[in-house]
């Protein structure tokens, strides 16, 4: 297969807007989380099916439903016609090598962004694909498997934290996105530790075996750098983005997303010219000797 173009036979020719699953399946059972609060209430359930989310439309309140798990087309049939979206939507959000994007819709803005995150026990990489539809009270967010990458959300929410708790879903999908850079940004961190660490080593006792090394790490930084430079055009679009579903004071939020993302675009741009120079050490340490 392709490394940076996939395409399945089958899903040439199929309608845009079909609820087909592209990708591959990270989860048997489909996880249903409801949260919804305002500065005085907060109400949390898992609930069975998505009617029992949709009596929250009504309320004067932020509502975040996260479904983990994209692959049931029939529970994405029952969000589109349940939370009037257009299933054009839900189909971008059922293809998980969908590019980072954010599109404003007629009734909300949907972005998709890669996320990253290191395990710090096994030192395994995981990757998946996250997608946010937001309305103006409610937040949809899509994720392939159940993780607790966004606990720290959710209990800024429920220790009853001033900002998340007084704002609407725009500042909700801001918290989420800043986990996702921050994670961008400590994987980076771990792989550049790696990186320089082989410095002395190519200096004082340079071997073949480093030469395996720093080209892993490459294809560990394309890799990264392949899920970053769009997830940066992403936000710098959403920061400059005009629309009635994002309030006026999110904005500054939005900036200080562009800046995490600059910070961990430019660390990836950094380590590319530290290994260029590590080989040409490493080739001048060895014609030396």
């Amino acid at each position: 297969m392709a490394r940076f173009v996939k395409k399945q036979k089958q899903e040439i020719g199929v309608s845009p807007d079909e609820l087909l699953f592209r990708g591959r399946q990270k989860t048997d059972e489909i996880t249903l989380r409801i949260i919804d609060y305002d500065s005085e209430n907060l109400e949390e359930n898992a609930i069975n099916k998505i009617q029992e989310a949709l009596e929250f439309q009504e309320k004067n309140s932020v509502t975040w439903l996260n479904v983990d798990g994209l692959h049931n087309a029939s529970i994405m049939e029952e969000i589109s016609k349940g939370f009037n979206i257009d299933s054009l939507i839900l189909a971008e959000v059922m293809n998980t090598r969908t590019r980072p994007k954010v599109v404003e819709h007629k009734n909300c803005i949907f972005i998709s962004i890669k996320m990253l995150q290191q395990n710090s026990e096994t030192d395994l990489l995981s990757f998946e694909n996250l997608s946010l539809i937001i309305t103006k009270t409610v937040l949809i967010s899509f994720q392939e498997k159940k993780g607790d990458v966004f606990e720290p959300v959710r209990e800024r929410i429920r220790k009853h934290k001033k900002r998340i708790r007084n704002s609407g879903t725009d500042y909700l999908a801001f918290a989420l996105l800043d986990i996702v850079i921050d994670n961008y940004i400590y994987v980076i961190s771990v792989l550049g530790e790696k990186i320089e660490s082989l410095e002395d080593d190519i200096a004082i006792e340079p071997r073949q075996s480093l030469i395996h090394e720093i080209n892993n790490y490459k294809r560990e930084l394309n890799f990264l750098r392949k899920s970053i430079k769009p997830a940066k055009e992403m936000i710098f679009a959403l920061s400059k983005m005009e629309s009635d579903l994002i309030d006026e004071n999110s904005y500054i939020h939005f900036k200080e997303l562009q800046d995490n993302i600059n910070h961990a675009s430019d660390a990836t741009d950094s380590y590319r010219e530290i290994m260029s120079d590590q080989l040409n050490i490493y080739h001048t340490t060895i014609s030396s000797k």
